[in-house]
């Protein structure tokens, strides 16, 4: 008959330099969400996590195998209550003060295009990060959102036509109450010289050609109007807008940055 013999718990034994670690977990693990749209339906991703806690001056190492255990057995459903109550969870599994959770993962929006019809999904990079400290949550959605911008110069010193690219709209935003994905994509790409769509037919060719034809933005103005609309939104407390045109004529980018504050 074996006898079981208890294993210590070299993790939780005491450590004597006296220094206190700021984060400590795992990070880069990939794990099946569901994310809550407005409609009440659910779409499914698959997210990465990173996700750490604070480790006292005295403890040697944290229990690594908690976080994974913790994403195992929790329905992971995500919406900001579930958010903020897998933070408060992790810290009091991990006996910790204070633990940090990021998740990115790519959402899938169905979007219709302008003249056809023809349905399409497109796809978002949605990064989620939150912290908590003795009971004080705080989380930023971070979302970014590709357009298309067409130059006003090269517009208005060309005979014909103008130079235009693909540019990328990156906005993070503190929310005081709920907000979903899908509002905060379509008030940013209405900012942009037009919207991009997955499946267009040539007429919604024509119809986008035309429509940044007749809006031309330089990244200085895409992020100055994304910050107008996200000052005149009361849900959101605080926001930065990060606007990158990849440039169609130069070997390089252009980019322009915004962050406010509401609060102060």
């Amino acid at each position: 008959m074996t006898t079981s013999v208890p294993m210590e718990d070299v993790q939780g034994s005491l450590d004597t330099r006296q220094i206190p670690i700021n984060r400590v977990g795992i990070k880069d693990i990939q794990h099946p969400i569901t994310v809550l749209n407005r409609d009440g339906s659910k779409s499914p991703s698959i997210a990465t996590f990173s996700m750490a806690v604070s480790l006292p001056h005295d403890q040697k190492g944290t229990h690594m195998s908690r976080f994974i255990q913790m994403l195992n057995e929790t329905e992971t459903v995500i919406s900001a209550k579930s958010f903020h109550k897998m933070l408060a969870s992790m810290v009091e599994r991990l006996e910790a003060d204070s633990g940090y959770v990021e998740l990115q993962f790519t959402y899938f929006m169905e979007k219709t295009a302008p003249v056809s019809g023809v349905k399409s999904l497109m796809d978002y990079q949605v990064n989620l990060m939150g912290q908590i400290e003795h009971g004080h949550l705080a989380s930023t959605l971070e979302i970014t959102i590709p357009v298309k911008s067409l130059c006003p110069c090269s517009k208005k010193i060309s005979e014909y036509g103008a130079h235009n690219q693909r540019s990328h709209l990156t906005v993070g935003v503190n929310c005081s109450s709920k907000v979903w994905l899908d509002d905060i994509i379509k008030s940013v790409e209405s900012q942009a010289s037009a919207e991009l769509f997955a499946i267009l037919k040539r007429p919604d060719e024509k119809y986008i050609t035309e429509r940044a034809y007749n809006n031309p933005k330089f990244v200085e103005d895409v992020v100055r109007d994304v910050a107008n609309v996200f000052d005149n939104n009361d849900k959101i407390s605080r926001y930065y807008v990060h606007a990158e045109n990849f440039e169609s004529i130069h070997n390089h980018s252009a980019f322009a940055v915004i962050e406010h504050d509401k609060t102060i």
